[in-house]
């Protein structure tokens, strides 16, 4: 097992504060009590009307979870903060004079961040609970004052051995009201093949191993003592089984029932090329909202949820094709579904008496946008609510804040200026909302008429869904952007590529040559992607040194979306050319090829 020892306790680091403003707050006419005024443009948020958005502050480094106090002080999980090398994690914000604004920035925690993307961050019975990969920790919050002061205790501990190489290792927290906290432990490959062998991503055509060892000790939710430190996962109860990677969990009072919404599988394609086309592989499988109740199953990696067809079906590592259902019918069915590879992050019930009485009890959910839709644009990048009605959801899902990307079409994740991360309600019914990307937060606030509040109010929103390329469900035809994709790409290098020209590009000094900086990758097309399509024998000179390796041909098993998306990934990773390979260009290269050669 990796060690891990902790740092010394770190001074608070106090990076700004302002002073006091000594006049009053202008109000806006009709502004409810206590209430900043609005940024204009609502901080670059597209809200229903009768919404506006306050920025908080602009960023605060690469933000993960949030929550916020019963005064209003806000505390944020950072994923890694890159100024203190990983140390000081976790920042504290105060607004002073009621502007809206964080007048008290400060970086603190004892604590070194390290592997994965760590989430946790809660605040339950006067302790802030705070997650890291392998640790979950909390400290006692002392009434008015912004930092804690006292011992750090470690309320658990990740034993897995395996944790920093395995995926889906984040640590978010949900907390009963019987003194309970429960902590998901995602799967550590993507869709149930051997990881020991064909890695977290899976090979082509590979096929699960079953019955899967993952649902041991992973891919499922574990229900701990909340207050008890020096825990390990064989001190927590399985509560729940089959759920491939949940970020956003929470205790819904209304109900008192734990809920979740779970990222599904990816690259259908990229892994079964025979059965799903990359159409399929954008849209599916589905993103799901579940109730999860003691010894729920959601079925992974066994079966997906399939969100045009309504139902799960028998997952392609296990003998199914995309339509058989088989032992799938067995598994629980989510109460909806999101589209796919949107990567939900946080989900929130609200509580509060500011919105419009349509809100109270609904949830929201934070989308984090995906990465692996190519050759679609990218999707998701936004915070929907799900309406509720007599306890149960409604069945439809709206857009409740947009605007996030800037840009009108994602086609790289990178495009995206602002990605969203974690929600949280403050004392007076504000949303806030913080993004991944340079650790913006924005305080969300009501201020029309709550007794005038319909259809008419959510049109504009609405209309988004069906306009908007990361919202919309793409054309398969007319929204086929044809670039190579550099997650698919990722994983297709992985799989045939690795063995020669290694996982850092650089070759293995012998028999196979660099790509790192190679006048064969660099710049023409056509040569790259004949390489690729009908191999190459004999000696070839790069970077001044011959070398006599043979490259096998590819052309025959890969498409020429794969074949894109692995020059892609090639280009972009290795040489910094952010180009991407069209698969037209494949196409061209391939018609042109003798037959039989």
């Amino acid at each position: 097992m990796q060690s891990h020892t902790f740092l010394p306790r770190l001074l608070p680091l106090l990076l700004s504060t302002l002073l006091l403003q000594c006049n009053t707050v202008k109000k806006e006419p009709g502004l409810q009590s206590g209430l900043p005024t609005a940024d204009a443009g609502n901080g670059g948020l597209f809200l229903p009307d009768g919404f506006a958005a306050v920025t908080v502050v602009d960023s605060i480094g690469r933000a993960r979870h949030i929550a916020v106090n019963d005064n209003g002080d806000i505390y944020v999980k950072l994923s890694y903060n890159d100024a203190m090398h990983g140390k000081g994690g976790t920042v504290a914000l105060r607004d002073e004079n009621n502007d809206g604004k964080a007048d008290v920035i400060a970086y603190f925690g004892d604590y070194k961040d390290e592997g994965g993307l760590p989430a946790g961050m809660s605040i339950h019975d006067g302790y802030l609970y705070t997650s890291s990969v392998k640790y979950v920790m909390r400290n006692k919050l002392t009434p008015g004052q912004l930092l804690p002061d006292g011992k750090t205790e470690i309320i658990f501990s990740d034993e897995d051995s395996g944790l920093m190489h395995h995926w889906h290792s984040q640590k978010p927290l949900a907390f009963d009201n019987d003194g309970h906290m429960y902590i998901p432990f995602g799967a550590p490959d993507d869709g149930g093949q051997d990881v020991k062998t064909n890695g977290p991503a899976g090979m082509p055509g590979g096929k699960g191993v079953d019955p899967s060892p993952d649902l041991e000790w992973h891919a499922g939710i574990w229900q701990f003592d909340a207050a008890k430190p020096g825990q390990t996962q064989k001190d927590g109860v399985k509560y729940a089984t089959g759920l491939r990677s949940v970020l956003g969990i929470t205790w819904n009072p209304n109900d008192n029932t734990l809920y979740s919404v779970v990222n599904g599988m990816d690259n259908f394609h990229t892994r079964y090329p025979a059965i799903f086309s990359p159409w399929q592989a954008a849209v599916l499988p589905g993103e799901t909202f579940v109730k999860v109740t003691k010894g729920s199953d959601f079925g992974w990696p066994y079966a997906y949820y399939d969100q045009m067809q309504e139902k799960n079906i028998l997952g392609p590592a296990y003998g199914g094709e995309g339509k058989t259902v088989g032992r799938a019918a067995k598994f629980d069915k989510p109460l909806l579904s999101f589209p796919g590879h949107w990567a939900p992050m946080d989900l929130l019930f609200y509580q509060g008496d500011q919105f419009p009485s349509r809100y109270k009890q609904g949830a929201f959910v934070a989308f984090h946008g995906s990465t692996d839709r190519s050759p679609y644009p990218q999707a998701g990048y936004v915070v929907c609510f799900v309406p509720f009605e007599k306890g149960k959801p409604t069945g439809k899902w709206e857009v409740f804040a947009d605007g996030f990307t800037v840009v009108d079409t994602v086609v790289n994740t990178g495009d995206a200026r602002y990605r969203p991360m974690g929600l949280a309600e403050g004392p007076d019914g504000s949303l806030y909302i913080c993004e991944s990307n340079k650790g913006k937060i924005w305080r969300v606030m009501y201020k029309g008429d709550k007794n005038n509040f319909g259809d008419t109010q959510l049109a504009t929103m609405e209309a988004r869904k069906s306009s908007r390329t990361y919202i919309k469900t793409p054309d398969e035809i007319k929204d086929n952007m044809g670039k190579g994709g550099e997650m698919a790409g990722h994983i297709l290098y992985g799989s045939y590529c690795v063995s020669c020209h290694q996982r850092d590009g650089k070759g293995d000094n012998n028999r196979y040559p660099p790509l790192v900086g190679s006048d064969w990758v660099i710049g023409d097309h056509d040569r790259l992607i004949k390489v690729l399509l009908n191999g190459l024998q004999g000696e070839i000179k790069v970077n001044g040194k011959t070398f006599n390796g043979v490259m096998p041909a590819h052309g025959a098993f890969l498409d020429d979306h794969a074949i894109a998306s692995i020059l892609t990934f090639v280009k972009k990773n290795f040489n910094k050319e952010n180009v991407p390979i069209l698969s037209t260009e494949v196409t061209k290269v391939r018609n042109a090829i003798p037959h039989g050669k």
